[in-house]
């Protein structure tokens, strides 16, 4: 991936602030802030405009030498794999804890690099506390910086000495329009380790842990020509099991990252099969009006890749009929069979995201819209105590998802089955896979407000 902008690295040790810092840079609550260690686990980009210069900023995990948590090598995995990219390190420690021996082992590991290193001791909300920040100068990095990021003091100094140690700016080529694509699913079905697979690097913590990723995460990958940007989410469970704990916004990031992206892959765990959980998942992403495409994950334990092409292609039809059985809104959604293990499965379902799109960006003309549902109209009339509903003009309104209105005599006689049946007629002309559609009744001889 082409580097465009200068990136400026966030690190430390657990529960110093980090990403209290990188909110409080960002200008918004994008990473997940609780007074428990450890919760930032995978690393966090954004970016920061100040003093006329744009740049990366990353958040780290926590990097703890010598942890017993086997998630705290990944960790130190994940920022290492940050420091490589960092035009400047910003080195973050806490005051009220004073110089922590896991500070010093830090320090250790940056004095071999290149890069600026910036120590910003947070915490310092007072002047009693920022008497105690000089002990950091023992460091051996260079200056001290005290500020308080969660109140701003002192972070605007640091950004200024930030871009001076920025290297040159260069000319920033226009960025190609990209497909924004959420990776969504319950926890522990492989979101991850598909965006790894992907992507062709660890660029995700990885682990049989249910609930190691906890922030929406955006990763950028270019496939037929086609820049994506993958957003990885924390895995969703009903609200009713989560509310007040830090899952509560995992799920509230997981929606927005629904929210924002133009296509959802769910993903699925082959081993297990369908189960409740998915099909909420699934409905989110329907009732969010976004291409969707359904991803059948670790499909290798499934089926081994050297078993017999025709047990092979039975599992695939039984899986995909009982998805049609269980969840029949979805029936437009194609399904992909993958395993992230294996690196199988990958490009097709790219390859179907890529024809999802298609299908949600389509047109059809006005004319042709007319005809299909005049006829359809013939071929089955709709009557309601005696009153037949009257279809006298139909346009399509909007697409992404493609929404179409019917101007009727009365949009009350339009049952929901009769709506659904017109909805397939319009699918038997146009398949539209990979996308929801959207159709309303309106009435012909409403006034408009002002009348």
């Amino acid at each position: 991936m082409r580097k465009t902008m200068p990136t400026v690295v966030i690190v430390g040790r657990p529960n110093v602030g980090k990403s209290t810092l990188f909110n409080r840079l960002v200008g918004k609550r994008v990473a997940v802030v609780e007074d428990t260690p450890g919760i930032t686990r995978d690393r966090l980009y954004a970016e920061v405009n100040w003093n006329r210069r744009r740049f990366n900023v990353v958040d780290t995990g926590g990097i703890v030498f010598q942890d017993s948590d086997p998630l705290s090598e990944q960790i130190r995995v994940q920022a290492n794999v940050a420091l490589t990219e960092a035009d400047v390190v910003l080195f973050i420690t806490d005051v009220t804890d004073g110089l922590h021996p896991d500070d010093r082992d830090l320090a250790n590991q940056m004095r071999g690099i290149k890069t600026p290193v910036l120590v910003a001791v947070n915490k310092a909300d007072n002047f009693d506390r920022e008497d105690y920040a000089p002990e950091f100068y023992a460091l051996g990095l260079g200056n001290v910086y005290p500020i308080s990021a969660l109140h701003g003091t002192g972070v605007a100094d640091v950004l200024d000495e930030v871009v001076l140690n920025l290297p040159p700016e260069v000319p920033i080529e226009e960025a190609k329009e990209e497909i924004r694509l959420a990776i969504v699913g319950r926890p522990n079905v492989g979101k991850s380790s598909l965006v790894n697979a992907f992507t062709g690097e660890q660029r995700m913590i990885v682990s049989n842990i249910a609930g190691t990723t906890r922030d929406a995460i955006d990763t950028e990958l270019t496939h037929e020509g086609e820049q994506f940007r993958l957003i990885d989410t924390a895995g969703i469970r009903r609200r009713g099991k989560i509310q007040g704990s830090v899952e509560y916004y995992m799920v509230n990031r997981a929606e927005k990252a629904i929210a924002r992206c133009e296509c959802a892959m769910v993903v699925v765990n082959g081993e297990e099969g369908l189960t409740d959980g998915d099909k909420r998942v699934m409905k989110l992403a329907h009732d969010a009006g976004k291409a969707c495409v359904i991803a059948v994950n670790k499909w290798d334990v499934k089926e081994p890749p050297n078993g017999h092409p025709k047990k092979q292609s039975q599992l695939k039809k039984d899986f995909t009929k009982i998805f049609r059985d269980q969840i029949p809104e979805l029936a437009y959604a194609p399904i992909v069979f993958t395993s992230a293990k294996e690196n199988a499965g990958l490009e097709p379902a790219l390859d179907t995201v890529l024809s999802a799109l298609e299908s949600y960006n389509f047109r059809i003309s006005t004319g042709q819209l007319n005809r299909l549902v005049q006829d359809a109209i013939f071929d089955k009339p709709h009557v309601i105590h005696g009153r037949p509903f009257k279809v006298y003009y139909s346009t399509q309104v909007a697409t992404c998802p493609p929404t179409f209105v019917l101007f009727c005599n009365d949009p009350d006689l339009m049952h929901f089955s009769y709506q659904r049946y017109l909805l397939n007629k319009i699918r038997a002309l146009f398949p539209l896979q990979g996308t929801p559609i959207r159709l309303f009744a309106r009435s012909s001889h409403k006034k408009n407000e002002e009348d």
